[in-house]
């Protein structure tokens, strides 16, 4: 009992997974195939009544037809079934065949049961001790069927084609009963063309397309209302990806079954929406904090420079001046990223960045006796034109800045994967072979590493990209680094 029970659990909880996985269509398609199923198995149902409901109606007739034909022999004879002798009974066997030749009540001829198939004819059987029979001999010699829940002596006989209609084959139900030395078999044509059955057909017919048609039509309904409740949502999700809350997924007249997860995501948009406010306004904070100092300290070097000092004083101030330069570079950068008004999407394009960049950090390549390279297609994407140049202009600049002498940087734009993307390749030290499966790592190593500029520049290039919806990978140009941003659009 145990075991049974658990199969029957799993097996409904098997049935609940498959649901679960299958689409909106899928199973709409499965409801149709049910509703097939059960309509096919309504219509055998309502066939077998029809034609149980035939039949009967048949043998009543055939056992009125016997009646009166008894009931006529009687009144006609005079005679009682012990007393006729060899010549009475081939006297009867035709009489009764010319009496029967005609129609009986309610019976429809041969003819046109042959001609339409509609059933109600009557045939007889009528068999002496001496002298031929008369009537339907295939009544005798077909094989027949009891069919007891019709009457007693009550028998279904199924007529290939030929035995009593030339064209078509016919099912009678006949009642065989003798009549003192008689031999008398009764019988009435199945309606086969089915007036009853064709009308319970198009009744069952009728009623399974409209349930069909109605639920077909409330699926889609509710596929359509579902599609555009989910399509709201995904608007105000890549909204918000961009840093735009300002619209909302609605909550009630689209679609009750996703009021509880628009409600949530809501409420996620507003707590996110709060705490960017609230970094915006902490990083407005901290940047007029810093950004007094670091004046101050900036005017107060220059001041210093002016002074006299010894050389290695000189140095050092000069040294302290980069590091502020930087230092302000960062926290603007920084502030870039936050700032609401820059998310403002368009089609870049990438090969034209590369050019802007190396054009840009051209001058100081050559400084330092480094070539700046580009190999670039014309390729586009979606994003932010002034975040992505200063994406790429970090990653040039961190190029230039750890090459060698004599050594090149590569930018390369291209479709890779079918699948936008931009790398820069330098001829440096490289990154530790750790650090090239994890860009976090390389950014943490360069940091640890006192390599400030190049830590911060890989940083908010990661951010970057990712606020674009690419990837970044750090791979070995053997020698030096390639990274590579690779875009999704």
């Amino acid at each position: 009992m145990t075991t049974g029970w658990r199969r029957d659990r799993w097996s409904v909880d098997g049935l609940r997974r498959r649901l679960g996985r299958g689409t909106s269509t899928q199973l709409v398609v499965l409801m149709a195939v049910v509703a097939a199923l059960a309509l096919t198995g309504s219509l055998y149902v309502t066939g077998a009544a029809v034609r149980t409901d035939q039949r009967e109606q048949a043998a009543l007739a055939a056992l009125d037809d016997y009646g009166s034909m008894v009931q006529k022999l009687g009144i006609e004879t005079g005679l009682g079934s012990a007393t006729l002798t060899e010549g009475d009974t081939t006297f009867l066997a035709g009489w009764l065949a010319t009496f029967q030749s005609g129609n009986a009540r309610g019976a429809r001829t041969l003819e046109e049961t042959c001609r339409t198939g509609r059933g109600g004819a009557g045939v007889r059987y009528i068999r002496s001790p001496v002298g031929p029979p008369v009537g339907l001999a295939a009544l005798a010699d077909t094989q027949a069927d009891r069919a007891p829940g019709l009457g007693e002596d009550v028998y279904v006989i199924s007529l290939d084609k030929g035995m009593l209609c030339p064209n078509r084959a016919v099912e009678v139900v006949a009642v065989r009963r003798p009549v003192g030395p008689l031999d008398i078999i009764v019988g009435r044509v199945v309606d086969r063309s089915g007036e009853a059955w064709g009308r319970a057909v198009i009744v069952v017919l009728g009623a399974g397309l409209a349930l069909l048609a109605m639920g077909l039509g409330a699926a889609a309904f509710a596929r359509q209302r579902l599609t555009r409740a989910v399509t709201e949502v995904s608007q105000a999700l890549d909204r918000a990806g961009i840093g735009d809350f300002s619209l909302r997924a609605p909550e009630t007249a689209v679609a009750p079954e996703l009021t509880e997860l628009t409600g949530h995501v809501n409420g996620t948009l507003d707590r996110l929406e709060e705490l960017l406010s609230w970094l915006r306004d902490s990083a407005d904070q901290l940047a007029h904090d810093f950004r007094t100092p670091l004046a101050r300290a900036t005017a107060r070097l220059d001041r210093l420079k002016e002074a006299e000092l010894s050389p290695e004083a000189l140095r050092l101030a000069m040294e302290v001046e980069a590091d502020l330069t930087q230092l302000t570079r960062a926290m603007n950068e920084a502030m870039t990223l936050r700032d609401g008004e820059a998310w403002v999407f368009e089609t870049v394009r990438l090969d034209q960045l590369a050019a802007s960049a190396a054009d840009l950090y051209d001058a100081l390549a050559e400084d330092r006796g480094v070539t700046i390279r580009v190999e670039a297609e014309p390729v586009r994407v979606l994003g932010v034109r002034s975040l992505l140049l200063r994406a790429v202009t970090n990653l040039v600049d961190n190029a230039v800045k750890f090459s060698p002498e004599g050594s090149t940087v590569t930018l390369s734009v291209g479709m890779r994967d079918d699948r936008p993307f931009l790398s820069v390749a330098d001829q440096g030290p490289g990154f530790a072979v750790e650090a090239l499966s994890d860009p976090a790592v390389a950014v943490a190593r360069a940091v640890a590493q006192g390599r400030e500029s190049h830590g911060m520049g890989l940083a908010f290039v990661r951010t970057v990209l990712k606020r674009h919806g690419a990837t970044m990978t750090i791979g070995d140009a053997a020698p030096g680094a390639v990274v590579t941003a690779q875009f999704s659009r």
